[in-house]
């Protein structure tokens, strides 16, 4: 039991190894800064102004 308590948490290295690639932020900010959502009589409409 003493052994297990002693590791780090496995929250600590999980979020170690999830940072996202710079790439992968780039591509989503320029998604949504190109989407626009256009509603019209109760309907919405996406356009991607790309």
């Amino acid at each position: 039991m003493q052994k297990l308590y002693s590791n780090t948490s496995r929250l600590d290295g999980v979020n170690k190894k999830l940072v996202p690639k710079e790439e992968t932020i780039r591509f989503l900010l320029d998604y949504s800064m190109a989407l626009s959502v256009i509603d019209c009589h109760n309907k919405k409409f996406e356009a991607l102004l790309n």
